[in-house]
């Protein structure tokens, strides 16, 4: 015999298609920044090549230069989407600032200006290796509304419910 409270509270969890997307998300910034990680690490060796007096290491060099700084847009986008969707920041203000070191990175490579190049190249590194721990170490699951959100989506989903009911 089924009681209410049997009806209210299912034993199994009901999987629903935002909660597979929400999961998916974290998943994927996860996948993004582990090549991201893989593309800045060759970068150090691309270049060793070139100071070892391999010419082509700076071809090699460059090319690593716009792979990781591609990755580093897509990383971007999968952490705005984690915070869209799991209400995590820290992703999104981490990958922003990796993406500003990068860019002013890359340009000053272009430029010759080692002197600002080196030392931001190994931070980048160093900070993207904190990231990466911290996205696999981290859960990223959707943090709780705040009351005063939870109230303004009751009101809201209230408000939707009477709207229905007027256009009978």
């Amino acid at each position: 015999m089924a009681t209410a409270v049997d009806k209210s509270h299912p034993t199994m969890p009901v999987s629903s298609g935002s909660a597979h997307r929400r999961r998916l998300s974290g998943w994927v910034l996860r996948a993004v920044v582990s090549v991201h990680l893989v593309a800045i690490f060759g970068q150090p060796v691309f270049a060793g090549l070139f100071l070892s007096g391999d010419y082509d290491g700076l071809l090699w060099h460059e090319f690593g230069a716009n792979v990781t700084t591609s990755v580093s847009y897509v990383q971007l986008i999968a952490a705005i989407v984690v915070w869209v969707r799991l209400r995590q920041i820290w992703p999104f203000l981490a990958t922003s600032a990796l993406v500003a070191a990068e860019t002013v990175q890359y340009f000053a490579g272009m430029e010759g200006a080692l002197w600002l190049h080196l030392p931001l190249g190994v931070a980048t590194v160093v900070a993207l290796a904190v990231v990466f721990i911290t996205v696999w170490r981290r859960p990223l699951r959707p943090r709780p509304r705040s009351p005063h959100e939870r109230v303004q989506t009751m009101t809201e989903s209230k408000q939707e419910g009477h709207e229905g009911d007027d256009d009978e």
